[in-house]
């Protein structure tokens, strides 16, 4: 049985994640939940927050407060608060599963080297569908060259903070590594007024910010004559927390490590066989 820590249980997310982690009650157990000093629900049982019933876990203001409690602790909160809690897990050596987006290039590096002593899953999303569609965009990406137009096109609810998602940059990633390039040599954020010909080169990247849409990803391959779309549309966050709890639960039993969801899913062994 893992036991599972939640950083931000108060938050959407960290109340989803309560939810999987109960519906995987034969695998994982909450048993520390963490949420802002300020937060009028500190103090009140994790479960009741997240509308489950008393689970016996009052949420508290700091991870130091509950490190003996947990094995694994799940974040998807902001990259200070998430660095933070990396500092805390790598003292007690603890294990995490990072599903923040929004870090520098300086702030990845600081995960990649606590890896180095903890076993860590980081990944800007967790959905398998999602991970699956990395895969066909490698694949397409490959095939096509530079025959095609490509543009990213991704929408979140109107209370995300940074803006390309952290999915939508990966996918920029994944295309960029298959044809040879640099993404922050050829991404395009977006454009105004007179751009000039489209640099075929070049990966085009437009946000959209609306509602309560949970997360819209598409990426188009233009060619002439025809045009390739890969999409993948989450309808519920349950979708990414289920994730998170399937990566803390297989990340219990490894060693320190950077790993992805290629990992927990097996895809690496997928391609290692293909290969």
């Amino acid at each position: 049985m893992i036991r599972i820590a939640i950083a931000g249980v108060a938050g959407r997310m960290g109340r989803t994640l309560v939810q999987a982690v109960v519906d995987k009650a034969d695998t994982a157990k909450v048993c520390a939940g963490i949420t802002l000093p300020d937060d009028p629900q500190l103090g009140t049982d994790i479960g009741l927050i997240a509308g489950v019933g008393a689970l016996g876990v009052m949420a508290c203001q700091s991870l130091a407060n509950c490190l003996e409690d947990f094995d694994v602790l799940i974040d998807f909160t902001s990259p200070e608060a998430t660095l933070d809690h990396l500092d805390h897990c790598l003292a007690a050596g603890k294990a995490m599963v990072i599903g923040t987006t929004g870090f520098t290039t300086e702030q990845k590096q600081q995960i990649s080297m606590a890896a180095r002593k903890i076993p860590v899953v980081f990944a800007p999303n967790m959905s398998a569908g999602v991970n699956i569609s990395l895969k066909l965009l490698h694949l397409a990406a490959k095939a096509l060259g530079d025959d095609v137009d490509i543009e990213i096109v991704e929408a979140h609810h109107r209370h995300k903070k940074d803006a390309p998602s952290g999915t939508a940059l990966r996918m920029g990633e994944v295309i960029a590594e298959a044809l040879g390039r640099n993404l922050d040599d050829v991404a395009v954020y977006g454009r105004e007024g007179i751009t000039g010909e489209r640099d075929r080169k070049t990966i085009g990247f437009a946000t959209i910010r609306g509602g309560d849409v949970v997360g819209d990803h598409t990426v188009i391959f233009a060619g002439q004559g025809e045009r390739l779309e890969i999409t993948h549309k989450a309808s519920s966050r349950m979708t990414f927390a289920s994730g998170a709890v399937r990566a803390a639960v297989w990340l219990g039993s490894r060693p320190a490590g950077l790993y992805s969801i290629d990992d927990v899913l097996g895809l690496n062994d997928l391609d290692q066989s293909a290969g």
